[in-house]
């Protein structure tokens, strides 16, 4: 009788503990494309392109539509992905790059993207708190090799690949980081093919950190470099599109030219899937399937037309909504986001959540049993990946982008004001749309709801803090 009580005590313990995130934080894999538009994947409407193995997350998982970058280009994106601050906070806000003296020489070098400073807090940082591993493989941009930036020194455990997303223009490089040191890339020397291709790299040292950490939890970060141009691809996978997509001359150079543009972009995308199928398949192999969940997204909206060779309008890259990488345009700046959990996320799900980047990090600390880092401009979307009731909305998200003739935009519910050329404007001109009923933001309704353009431009000038490093220019009245 003693023993038969004590047993059902202890299972009766166990299966408390097991009810409650902190006792079994779930295992985490975050994989972000590079430059992937929102209708580049199968589950959101591809019709060339082949992406099985991630289409099968969506069915599996839910699928949002309503989700969007921190930024419409790679660092500041990454910014706010990994600080849960918007582009109004943000120590990071543009492609800005660190340049030094080489010494003895009267030449420059890049270093690399401006730093983190070292009181950002990234989701790594949160995550090692509750004893997660953590690890990065891919494109990192956000500070060189002993910088504050340095993933090594933002709670990382481990980083492979690019730190200076210049380097990752080539899928072929000489040298990738690993640990914290340059590691030479068999067979390469930056031309168009070679022997060492960086995503495979990055795809077997993710496999690599699983296994080291199979009994959990662990975080892998997996900001990949494709379809970031040059256009570049084993031929093992071009072969699927050589005969199957009319070419197009290479437009616009600046990248390597690929001799089939459209088979290879393509290709480079289905390569990407191909990876995103072997780690489910380890993820399964290693009976971490159930307690792992993973998110797929992308940095910001597809490359412009043309440019490197790409061909944005011939792969319909942003779907229904217009611009491109650069624009704070629902194309720039929209991107798929897809969550699996088995038994935890709904399969075969869809949601209208309006969600950004910087939701990512509370979201990420909710999972893990923690709490974030105060001050931060994003609101966890756990409820909604559960089903749950409790669900907090945003009243507003906020962009703005010195870039690109200077921008600013503010979705707000259903309405999107939008700011553009602002450097260059002799008065600031607030374009309004409402994207319930105008995705593509073609029709501006400015004129006719001026009280809402008015709501919106007091957030413009509210929901930012001025930025040494990316100084925003000043509103300007019309000339007399």
């Amino acid at each position: 009788m003693h023993r038969h009580l004590c047993f059902l005590i202890l299972t009766t313990a166990i299966s408390l503990a097991q009810g409650t995130q902190s006792a079994t934080p779930p295992n985490i894999i975050y994989i972000v494309a590079d430059d992937l538009g929102y209708s580049e994947l199968g589950c959101y409407g591809q019709k060339i392109i082949k992406t099985p193995h991630i289409d099968r997350l969506a069915e599996e998982g839910m699928r949002f539509t309503q989700h969007y970058s921190g930024q419409a280009v790679c660092a500041p994106a990454r910014c706010a992905l990994l600080t849960g601050m918007h582009m109004g906070h943000a120590w990071i806000r543009d492609n800005g790059s660190v340049k030094e003296r080489v010494k003895d020489e009267e030449a420059w070098k890049w270093r690399g993207q401006t730093p983190l400073p070292d009181e950002a807090v990234t989701f790594a940082e949160v995550l090692k708190k509750q004893n997660y591993a953590t690890a990065a493989y891919g494109k990192w941009g956000l500070g060189y090799e002993g910088s504050t930036g340095d993933p090594l020194k933002q709670g990382f455990d481990d980083f492979g690949g690019f730190l200076c997303q210049e380097h990752a223009h080539n899928h072929y490089p000489r040298f990738l980081w690993k640990s914290g040191q340059q590691v030479a890339m068999p067979g390469n020397d930056r031309t168009l093919y070679g022997e060492s291709y960086s995503q495979d790299y990055f795809i077997d040292w993710s496999k690599e950190f699983i296994r080291k950490n199979q009994s959990g939890p662990f975080f892998l970060y997996l900001p990949v470099a494709i379809p970031h141009l040059s256009i570049q691809v084993p031929e093992s996978s071009l072969a699927a599109y050589e005969n199957a997509v009319p070419e197009a001359d290479y437009l616009h150079k600046g990248y390597l030219q690929h001799p089939k543009p459209r088979a290879g972009y393509a290709a480079m995308i289905s390569h990407l899937d191909q990876g995103v199928g072997e780690i489910m398949a380890l993820l399964k192999d290693l009976n971490l399937d159930q307690n792992t969940i993973v998110f797929f997204s992308s940095d910001n909206g597809p490359t412009f037309d043309r440019l490197g060779g790409s061909d944005s309008d011939f792969f319909e890259s942003a779907g229904p909504f217009r611009g491109r990488k650069g624009e704070l345009l629902e194309g720039g700046i929209r991107v798929p986001l897809i969550a699996r959990w088995p038994g935890k996320i709904a399969a075969n799900t869809t949601s209208d959540h309006i969600s950004a980047f910087w939701d990512l990090l509370p979201t990420l600390a909710d999972l893990a049993g923690t709490a974030p880092p105060e001050g931060i401009d994003g609101l966890s979307f756990l409820p909604t990946l559960l089903g749950k009731d409790g669900q907090r909305q945003h009243e507003y998200l906020y962009w703005e982008f010195i870039a690109y003739g200077g921008q600013q935009a503010v979705r707000m519910g259903d309405w999107k004001g939008l700011r553009r050329d602002i450097k260059t404007s002799q008065a600031l001109t607030t374009e309004l749309y409402n994207l319930a009923q105008d995705p593509g933001e073609t029709i501006n309704l400015a004129e006719t709801h001026p009280d809402v353009v008015a709501r919106i431009e007091s957030i413009m000038t509210t929901a930012r803090h001025p930025s040494d490093l990316f100084p925003f220019p000043e509103i300007r009245t019309p000339k007399e």
